[in-house]
């Protein structure tokens, strides 16, 4: 059994988006280590979705589940920005 291709199809999209939006935090740009803790945040907001080939999952997808899979991606990253955002400024504090 090859299961060197399965894979969570969000993992790019999220990679994606962190990589995008990432410009407006330049503070968290100097860490990379930060930016993977957010891929990290925004990817277990999200249902896991297994598969082996991003074209099929495509394929099988609507367009307004397309469309819904774009939507919660974003607001997955968008949380995870502000989310590891706030936890660094309460560790600052202390």
């Amino acid at each position: 059994m090859d299961t060197a291709s399965i894979h969570n199809f969000y993992e790019k999209a999220v990679f994606t988006a962190v990589r995008e939006q990432a410009h407006h935090h330049p503070h968290l740009q100097e860490n990379g280590d930060t930016l993977a803790d957010i891929a990290c945040v925004a990817l277990n907001r999200l249902p896991p979705r297994y598969i082996r080939h991003d074209v099929d999952f495509a394929f099988f997808q609507t367009e307004h589940e397309r469309a819904e899979s774009e939507r919660a991606v974003q607001e997955a990253v968008e949380f995870a920005f502000g989310f590891v955002q706030a936890r660094n400024a309460m560790r600052a504090r202390r």
